[in-house]
């Protein structure tokens, strides 16, 4: 029998943060995780934007999740000898005069934003009302995830397959898998956990984003460009441009339905032609009041879950997982934003 401290489920941007946190913390962790080249974080392009939605209002909790989030990264460089966070303008292109006016409101008293001090990009991009900076950056989630699942393998820490959730025993004490105790399991694996029993209670909205990766010729840039499509440079001419949002989807492979949307987006976006790479498609664990899902099940507190984080996750995993870590460690309590006892309360049926 082999004991660690905890068994993390899941691999992705939660799964991550969270075992680079608890490893951080001196705990003995096991990852488990199949690999799933679809997941959430292996299609996502790992935005990390200071504003939500297109009104440009600050995203919650923003002046302390990033400076955290980019200490974190810089740390993570360090110890895996790879570039995690690139620091980048958000070149946001207005789809309307109604947007070029909310944004120019929001600028005046906006420390996160900027005006550009003259148009570029006149020659590739359709932008009739204008653009305007925010700064923002991108977290190289197809350098980051397997480096430290490299790292994980190294030190033993890691089993790559899916959890059977029939084959795990909760004990008074923890939790059993195979030959596997430890004091807890976190689920960090997305969509899944919406079809966990032990977190039936919890109100996931999954919905289903398509992406196109696109060469466009002669746009040689490092700025996230956005309108209604987002485009993020991945290489020489080479972009992510995404996403699609789909509520009612039948399974999680890429469609031709929404590489029609995403290819309008992108004709109205740009002057240039562009060719398409290939198509990608996910299922993303968003939650309904889009705020994390963290803590320990009321009933059975060697079981917790630790997801939920939507599209801002790589702003908000580092700083969750640590606060997550701190809870796990008797040091801090939950914040009640994001503590999952909000869909256990007595009431909610």
């Amino acid at each position: 029998m082999t004991s660690v401290d905890y068994i993390i489920v899941g691999q992705g941007i939660a799964g991550t943060m969270l075992s680079w946190s608890l490893w951080q913390a001196g705990k003995k962790v096991l990852v488990v995780d199949d690999a799933k080249s679809n997941s959430a974080s292996r299609v996502a392009a790992g935005i990390i934007n200071p504003v939500s939605g297109r009104r440009f209002e600050p995203a919650w909790m923003y002046d302390a999740i990033y400076p955290f989030a980019r200490d974190s990264y810089h740390k993570m460089s360090e110890l895996l000898q790879i570039q995690v966070l690139t620091e980048r303008r958000l070149w946001n292109v207005f789809p309307s005069q109604q947007l070029y006016d909310a944004f120019m409101k929001k600028a005046a008293g906006g420390p996160y934003t900027a005006l550009p001090g003259k148009p570029e990009y006149e020659d590739i991009l359709d932008q009739p009302y204008g653009a305007a900076i925010v700064k923002g950056a991108t977290v190289n989630l197809r350098v980051l995830l397997p480096a430290w699942r490299q790292f994980l393998n190294n030190m033993g820490a890691l089993q790559e397959a899916h959890l059977d959730l029939s084959e795990l025993e909760v004990t008074p004490t923890g939790v059993r898998y195979g030959d596997i105790a430890a004091q807890k399991i976190i689920f960090c694996d997305g969509v899944a956990t919406a079809r966990n029993p032990w977190f039936d209670r919890l109100t996931f909205l999954p919905n289903k984003g398509e992406v196109l990766w696109v060469r466009i010729p002669g746009l040689h840039t490092e700025d996230i460009i956005k309108k209604s499509i987002t485009l993020v440079p991945y290489g020489p001419e080479l972009f992510w441009a995404g996403s699609s949002f789909v509520w009612d989807y039948v399974d999680d492979l890429p469609t031709g339905k929404q590489r029609e949307v995403l290819e309008k987006s992108l004709q109205q976006l740009l002057k240039v032609p562009y060719s398409i790479a290939y198509q990608q498609a996910a299922v993303r664990p968003s939650g309904n009041d889009r705020r994390p899902m963290i803590g320990l099940h009321p009933e059975m507190p060697a079981v917790g879950v630790f997801n939920g984080l939507g599209t801002k996750g790589c702003s908000l995993a580092p700083f969750m997982a640590a606060h997550f870590a701190e809870v796990l460690a008797g040091n801090a309590l939950l914040m009640p934003e994001v503590d999952i006892n909000r869909y256990f309360n007595t009431g909610r049926g």
